[in-house]
């Protein structure tokens, strides 16, 4: 299964994360399909930067996005 989660990037005790389509096997830092955007939650307000059309376009293809992601998606106005 193909799934739209979070990437940890970033040193230690400051993370940001990239957005990406990885299948559900890969580890959660390993290889991945294709950068859909960023998350950076140490910023006020967090900067949330998403490509709406490739990630619709993913979840058109039967890709499925974290609860986080959804989250995310959500308050960006994608879903």
């Amino acid at each position: 299964m193909v799934k739209i989660r979070l990437r940890r990037m970033g040193a230690k005790k400051a993370p940001f994360y990239r957005i990406v389509v990885a299948d559900s096997r890969s580890p959660r830092d390993g290889r991945f399909i294709e950068e859909l955007g960023i998350y950076n939650p140490l910023v006020e307000p967090a900067e949330v930067r998403i490509d709406a059309d490739r990630a619709k376009d993913w979840m058109q293809k039967g890709a499925q996005p974290t609860d986080t992601v959804r989250r995310l998606m959500k308050n960006a106005g994608i879903l």
